[in-house]
């Protein structure tokens, strides 16, 4: 899937600006100063609760979050700080799987793990408060969308994350060190594990502008398939790549045992799958035009990512 030098150069403008964007947020959120009705931030927990968020990264969450409701005319102040909800959910998992009673892993984006950096137990309440923390700013006065809207974004992101979501997947990616699963276990693990939280990241912007059902099932449907292409290049890139450029451990899906469906049926094959996930997200968006073009850019930049 090549991409056009002009094209890419806008998409990856459209894309640092968000992440610029969003980091901004993320700093204020994540202040050591209380808010209305909290009684003190500890400038510990706050602290990792920092450098488990504010460590780089493409923030590609709130990207598409931002550009879904762009797409539809949607508020893009409202949708930056759904955007930084999503991040400081995102980045809880990412506390959490790196703790050693789960993937135990020392760097993430090249730098050490919140347990390395502070401790097991801060690394916890970190996690645990980021979680907490990203319904608050959704139904926050700040967040300026209507109840009924933020219920929605609420239900939706709870189901994305929880037991029959993100959470239920790692629990099954815990149990596939033990006992590897066929095909069906891994694609159900990675579709809860990886992919609910983009699909919401999609699914959220037209909810954020109020679009219709069908337009809300399209982008969550885009977002499937790019949650799909999203695991698929990263075990790719586990068996491909090494931990300078990844930011973290190489190789360690293997050494643990753990099925994946690059081992299941190879690297040619994952490719060629890639690709047609690829042209499958595009070409769900072909209804809305040009208006698409940056969401169907971020489909080919899932693909062909290098870290």
């Amino acid at each position: 899937m090549s991409t056009k030098p002009a094209e890419q150069t806008h998409f990856e403008t459209r894309l640092k600006q968000s992440a610029v964007e969003t980091e901004a947020l993320l700093m204020q959120l994540l202040s050591s100063q209380a808010l209305e009705d909290e009684i003190a931030r500890p400038e510990n927990l706050t602290a990792a609760m920092r450098h488990g968020t504010l460590n780089g990264g493409k923030r590609l969450r709130p990207f598409l979050v931002v550009e879904s409701a762009a797409l539809f005319g949607g508020d893009h102040e409202t949708a930056l700080r759904i955007g930084a909800a999503l991040e400081c959910l995102h980045c809880y998992s990412l506390i959490h799987d790196d703790l050693p009673a789960m993937d135990d892993d020392d760097l993430r984006r090249g730098q050490p793990t919140v347990h390395k950096a502070f401790d097991e137990a801060v690394a916890i309440l970190a996690g645990d408060s980021l979680l907490t923390y990203a319904f608050d700013i959704i139904s926050a006065q700040e967040t300026r969308l209507a109840a009924d809207r933020k219920v929605q974004l609420i239900s939706a992101l709870a189901r994305a994350s929880g037991v029959g979501g993100m959470a239920g997947g790692q629990a099954l990616d815990l149990a596939a060190e033990k006992k590897a699963p066929d095909e069906a276990g891994i694609r159900t693990l990675q579709a809860m594990k990886t992919g609910a939280l983009l699909r919401f990241a999609c699914e959220a912007g037209p909810v954020i502008a109020g679009a219709s059902d069908d337009d809300r099932k399209r982008l969550r449907l885009f977002g499937e398939k790019i949650g799909l292409a999203f695991q698929l290049a990263d075990d790719l890139l586990d068996v491909t790549s090494d931990a300078a450029t990844l930011g973290k451990a190489a190789g360690k899906d293997a050494g643990r045992g753990k099925g994946t469906l690059v081992g299941l049926h190879g690297i040619d094959w994952a490719e060629k799958t890639l690709n047609a996930l690829t042209v499958e997200a595009i070409d769900l968006l072909a209804p809305y035009g040009a208006k698409a073009e940056i969401l169907q850019q971020a489909a080919r930049f899932v693909a062909n990512r290098q870290s």
